[in-house]
């Protein structure tokens, strides 16, 4: 089955990325990083999203990560599905922090349940269609407005699809944006890109890891 082998970010200091990622979220190899600097503007077409247990959880993270340096774009809130926030690293990177739980139930940690990776594409049938062609299996999915791929014990990281412009506003920022999207997915099984311009890798151990 194939599945996400590893996210790189493309970044313009790798050194001050890795010591955001550290602090803020305490992420290891879970997110790798690489010196890239290609001309990128607006909404970038993603985010990652760190899943937790409580909501006591998410304000620690979101507030670690402004401590470290993040933007604010969604201050912590509820909603009807839960509890999250947004923040923008300093690399640009767009992360949601939320859980589904309304009440806490035990003290504030960082412990994070899951990190999926949102694409934000324009046809989410489309996408979804292509990704199973290339071999992975989807877990859920919701017609042409959302879909998710299950994961293998071995990926760090979940991949599902959202509508570019339901993301954006999701988000909290403008839909719009140009040039590239920064970041290189790992696969397993070779490189290839998707209709929306994500590139996936072949898996090497040249990549540098922030941990």
């Amino acid at each position: 089955m194939t599945s996400i082998a590893s996210i790189t970010l493309e970044v313009a200091d790798p050194a001050a990325a890795q010591n955001f990622y550290t602090n803020a979220f305490g992420l290891g190899s879970q997110v790798r990083l690489r010196a890239g600097e290609t001309p990128t503007t607006g909404f970038r077409g993603f985010t990652l999203a760190l899943t937790v247990s409580q909501p006591a959880d998410v304000s620690s993270l979101i507030n670690a990560a402004i401590e470290a340096g993040a933007t604010e774009l969604k201050p912590v809130a509820k909603s009807l599905w839960g509890y999250g926030g947004v923040v923008q690293a300093p690399d640009g990177t767009i992360w949601k922090v939320a859980t589904s739980a309304k009440k806490d139930t035990g003290p504030a940690g960082k412990k994070i349940d899951e990190i999926v990776l949102l694409l934000g594409v324009e046809d989410v049938k489309a996408s979804k269609r292509f990704y199973v062609e290339q071999g992975l299996t989807v877990g859920k999915s919701f017609g042409g407005k959302y879909a998710e791929f299950t994961a293998d014990e071995s990926s760090p990281v979940k991949l599902a699809l959202y509508k570019r412009r339901g993301l954006a506003k999701d988000l909290g920022v403008a839909d719009d944006g140009t040039g590239s999207h920064r970041i290189v997915l790992g696969s397993s099984t070779g490189s290839f890109t998707d209709p929306d311009g994500f590139a996936w890798e072949a898996t090497s151990m040249s990549s540098t890891s922030s941990s």
